[in-house]
């Protein structure tokens, strides 16, 4: 495969409009692309015009399983205007290919699919398994590799390499986990003129944000992770009340809290549960919580086989990190098993999801090549 091949096919990818959806699309090409290699592929259902897909080379004897990992789908095009180029277009200029997804992560995803073709095209012995899994809805719920974990496909990988972007001189090993949720508070409407006749949605929920932030910065005294920091929480979306002279009878928040294993997701959520009960006993009115995404920390060994393989391969020192946001890793770490984890493709992380999204061609092609020769070298 040449490099005019390679770059067609991340054409391809961004040219489908897979935005938060539409992933069978994209899950078909790949099959496509690689049945013209002669590997077989299996397409996973999600749900209508949702696709995972996985693939797998075998080894010429028994040993540890690699996975390469992607996501299919990408953020939508919000202001399309401001865009000097088609969104997916997947236009080239000055050795840059512009497009969403160019970055997170369709760069990654097409860079694991020709390292995946190469290994076998060449015939390379190696020892046990080589993995493509290519999910769905990652940008919104990781529901792609929740389904994968929780039907089995991914219990016996030894080590996942998620290709979302990093540089080449940034690997990231651990990262936070993620509860995205939503609290209602339910009040008493009545006339703005006699509130005695009324319960106050937004006053039960502000007295709830106070006590929540005093009680969760005790909590979590002594539970910094030495690299990740602490667990934390934002409330970032509130809507109560209709009218200028009603009491607001019911009152909506959502947040986000990023949690370390210090404070893991079960204390976090232990937390809203004890201070819903407690208010509800105290205070007219009642709380209620429903969480819409709980995502775990994932953490592996910064000196971890794969780490070193990586850093052995590229020829820059690569800077071992951990990552704020969060990956399909977190469902990864649903597994039983201990793996180790890279989180390593190419693109700047800060060009994800934003106007001209791009990828810089060289620094594509170059992953490829990382790529194959890290799994060549994990797998010998």
């Amino acid at each position: 495969m040449n490099s005019e091949q390679r770059v067609k096919i991340l054409q391809d990818l961004i040219k489908i409009k897979s935005v938060n959806g539409n992933e069978r699309e994209v899950a078909e090409y790949i099959q496509q692309v690689l049945s013209e290699y002669e590997i077989d592929s299996k397409i996973i259902p999600y749900d209508e015009n949702r696709a995972n897909l996985i693939a797998t080379l075998k080894g010429d004897e028994s040993g540890l399983t690699l996975a390469f990992n992607g996501h299919m789908d990408v953020v939508e095009v919000s202001n399309p205007d401001e865009w000097h180029y088609d969104p997916f277009g997947a236009e080239i200029e000055d050795g840059v290919l512009y497009g969403r997804g160019a970055t997170d992560m369709k760069g990654g995803l097409a860079a694991l699919i020709c390292a995946f073709i190469q290994i076998k095209t060449q015939q390379i012995p190696f020892k046990g398994k080589l993995m493509l899994v290519a999910t769905v809805g990652e940008e919104i719920g990781m529901l792609g590799s929740k389904q994968l974990v929780d039907e089995g496909y991914l219990d016996e990988v030894d080590a996942f390499i998620v290709a979302e972007p990093s540089t080449a001189q940034r690997l990231y090993y651990a990262h936070k986990g993620s509860i995205q949720y939503e609290l209602t508070a339910k009040g008493k409407t009545a006339h703005s003129s006699m509130p005695e006749y009324g319960i106050n949605s937004i006053e039960l929920m502000s007295d709830f944000i106070q006590q929540f932030n005093q009680t969760l910065a005790e909590r979590i005294q002594g539970k910094r992770h030495p690299e990740m920091g602490d667990t934390l929480n934002v409330f970032s979306v509130i809507e109560g009340g209709t009218q200028i002279n009603s009491i607001p009878a019911e009152t909506k928040m959502m947040g986000n809290a990023r949690i370390v294993p210090q404070f893991d997701n079960q204390a976090m959520l232990d937390l809203f549960e004890e201070l819903i009960q407690e208010m509800n006993e105290t205070h007219e009115g009642q709380l209620s919580l429903n969480v819409m995404q709980n995502n775990l920390p994932v953490e592996s060994q910064p000196d971890s086989k794969l780490v070193q393989v990586i850093q052995s391969v590229v020829e820059n020192e690569v800077e071992v990190l951990t990552l704020s946001g969060a990956t399909d890793a977190s469902n990864f770490a649903r597994l039983k098993q201990p793996f180790d984890l890279a989180i390593y493709g190419p693109g700047i992380t800060e060009l994800a999801h934003s106007v001209d999204e791009s990828i810089e061609i060289a620094d594509y092609l170059s992953f490829i090549d990382v790529f194959y020769q890290v799994a060549i070298d994990y797998l010998k």
